[in-house]
C-alpha cells in the first residue's frame, strides 16, 4: 500500500541499485485543524465599478424623444394630460376652421373681393405653393412643431391658415353661393358626426393607416386619368369617392388624438394633431364641392 503512488521499476534496469536504503514507513497523520481566522484567508479588494468616459455621451433613458412615435404613451394613461391634450387640439382646430370659413364666406358673398380673386391666379397659386411646401415640412420635421413659438406662428397665425384659406376661398368664388353655404353645411355636419362616433367607439381603426395611404396613391391616378374625360358623373363619383376618403382619414386621425386605441400621438404632438384633422375637413369641403 506504501508503494501505490511511486511507480516500480524493472529488475532488469540497470539504473536500480540494489543496496538502497528503502523509504520510512507510512505513518497516518491527521490533517491540522482547521483555522477560521480572517488571518489566513487571502485578503479581497472590494469591487468599484469601471469608471464613465468624460468625452463619450451616455444616452439617458428618461430624456423625451424627438420623433412622433405612433405608438402608446405611459403619460396618455393619465386622464388629466390626455384632455389638455384635446382641448389644446380642439381650440387650434376651432379657431382654424372659423378663420378659413369666414374667407369663404367673405370670398363668395363679396362680389368686389370674388372679381378681384378670380383675376389674381398668380396670387391663388402662390399660396397653393407656400401652403403645400410648409404642411409637408411640418409633417416631417417634428423638431420644429414643438418648437416654440415657431410651431404657433407657421402652424396657426401666419402660414398654413392663412394661405389655405385664401385658396379654398379663391376655389369657392368660382361657385354659386347656394352651393358653397350647402356644402359647408355638410362638410361640418360629416365632420362633427365622424369626431363624436368614433372617438367613442371601442373599434380600432387606427393600424388602417398604411392601407388608406395605398387608396391615396391609387385615388391621385384615378383623379389624373378623370382630367383627360371629364364629365358631370365623373365629377360626382369623384367627389365623393375623395370626400369618403378623407372622411376615413378623420377618423383615424380622430382615434390617433383621444389615444385610447393601440396607436396614438404623443401628448406634445397638438400641433401635428391639429394640422391633420384641419387637412381633413379642408379636403372633404374641396371634394364636396368639385370642379366649376
Amino acid at each position: 500500500m506504501s508503494n501505490t503512488g511511486r511507480s516500480l521499476p524493472c529488475e532488469s534496469d540497470s539504473s536500480y541499485d540494489s543496496d538502497a536504503p528503502s523509504p520510512p514507513p507510512y505513518q497516518e497523520r491527521p490533517p491540522p485543524p482547521y483555522r477560521a481566522s480572517n488571518d489566513t484567508l487571502p485578503r479581497q479588494d472590494t469591487y468599484q465599478p469601471p469608471t464613465r468616459d468624460k468625452n463619450f455621451h451616455y444616452p439617458n433613458p428618461e430624456a423625451p424623444s424627438e420623433s412622433t412615435p405612433l405608438v402608446s404613451s405611459s403619460s396618455f394613461e393619465d386622464k388629466a394630460v390626455r384632455r389638455g391634450f384635446v382641448r389644446k387640439v380642439f381650440g387650434l382646430l376651432t379657431l382654424q376652421l372659423l378663420f378659413t370659413f369666414s374667407a369663404v364666406s367673405v370670398f363668395t358673398f363679396s362680389p368686389v373681393v370674388k372679381k378681384a380673386v378670380q383675376t389674381n391666379h398668380w396670387a391663388y397659386r402662390g399660396s397653393f405653393i407656400l401652403f403645400a411646401v410648409v404642411v409637408v415640412t411640418l409633417i416631417l420635421c417634428d423638431s420644429l412643431r414643438r418648437r416654440h413659438p415657431w410651431n404657433l406662428i407657421l402652424h396657426l397665425q401666419v402660414v398654413v391658415t392663412l394661405s389655405g384659406s385664401y385658396m379654398v376661398g379663391t376655389v369657392a368664388s368660382f361657385h354659386n353661393t347656394s352651393t358653397v353655404v350647402i356644402t359647408m353645411a355638410v362638410t361640418l355636419v360629416i365632420s362633427a358626426a365622424v369626431i363624436v362616433c368614433y372617438s367613442q367607439t371601442r373599434y380600432d381603426f387606427t393600424f388602417c393607416y398604411g392601407f388608406l395611404l395605398i387608396v391615396v396613391v391609387d385615388f391621385v391616378m384615378f383623379g389624373f386619368l378623370y382630367t383627360f374625360c371629364y364629365s358631370h358623373i365623373t365629377n360626382a363619383i369623384h367627389g365623393c369617392l375623395g370626400a369618403l376618403l378623407y372622411a376615413l382619414f378623420l377618423v383615424v386621425d380622430c382615434q390617433l388624438m383621444m389615444g385610447r386605441m393601440s396607436y396614438r400621438l404623443d401628448p406634445e404632438e397638438y400641433i401635428y394633431a391639429a394640422l391633420m384633422i384641419y387637412l381633413d375637413i379642408f379636403l372633404i369641403f374641396l371634394y364636396l364641392l368639385g370642379k366649376k
